[in-house]
């Protein structure tokens, strides 16, 4: 989540939190802070739904980088190996079975390898004739399909992630005008109450990082000492 908007939550959270602390009678004021509480709620949901899809698309890309390596390292330089033994003399069968350079999106990855498990499949006897295990192809085919997989999981995971962050930025503008209209109720009803003005000061101060202090400038020397 972006700083900007998660400090901005953060304090329609610290404002909520004030209301509870200083309530007041008045259908105004319960009513305008009945809708805070729903604003706030959403808000929070729609964050959720975000942190959900990013933790879904990172936990995929982790997975799927395995899922690549046992394919890469393992299964396909097998096949390819008693492929290029099984073809020879063939250069076109060979050409099915060549390890492809490092490179290339993940899809384009995923298109090769099913291709070159479809060719081994349509000559399934003659590889299993140079002995190529037959259940490396079952193996093949599910590590495929669980690669494939990882792939939309981590496109459902950024759809959830740039919806949700969409929703989420028109629920704060939201909040940011209801503020308004509660500063406003709060100043109106508390006014004359300074520690109670402090508290509400407080509440909508959300301390951000501070900034480190520029070096100064060369030549510039030490400061004289007081």
């Amino acid at each position: 989540m972006r700083t900007d908007l998660r400090r901005r939550l953060e304090m329609a959270v610290r404002v909520r939190d004030f209301f509870r602390t200083h309530q007041t009678a008045g259908a105004t004021q319960e009513g305008a802070v009945a809708k805070l509480e729903q604003l706030v709620e959403r808000a929070e949901s729609m964050a959720a739904q975000q942190r959900a899809g990013v933790v879904a698309a990172r936990g995929a890309t982790e997975h799927r980088a395995e899922v690549r390596r046992a394919l890469e390292v393992r299964l396909l330089r097998y096949l390819s190996a008693v492929g290029a033994a099984a073809s020879r003399g063939d250069a076109e069968l060979a050409a099915q079975f060549r390890i492809r350079k490092p490179g290339g999106g993940n899809q384009v990855f995923l298109t090769w390898a099913r291709g070159m498990l479809n060719k081994a499949l349509a000559n399934k006897a003659l590889l299993v004739g140079r002995f190529l295990s037959a259940k490396l192809l079952d193996d093949l085919g599910t590590a495929l399909t669980e690669f494939e997989k990882t792939l939309e999981v981590t496109r459902a995971g950024r759809l959830d992630h740039t919806g949700a962050t969409a929703d989420f930025r028109a629920v704060l503008g939201e909040i940011s005008e209801h503020l308004r209209v509660l500063d406003g109720l709060v100043r109106y009803r508390f006014g004359d109450d300074a520690e109670v003005m402090g508290a509400y000061t407080s509440a909508r101060n959300v301390v951000g990082p501070t900034r480190a202090q520029k070096n100064p400038e060369a030549g510039g020397g030490t400061p004289a000492a007081a």
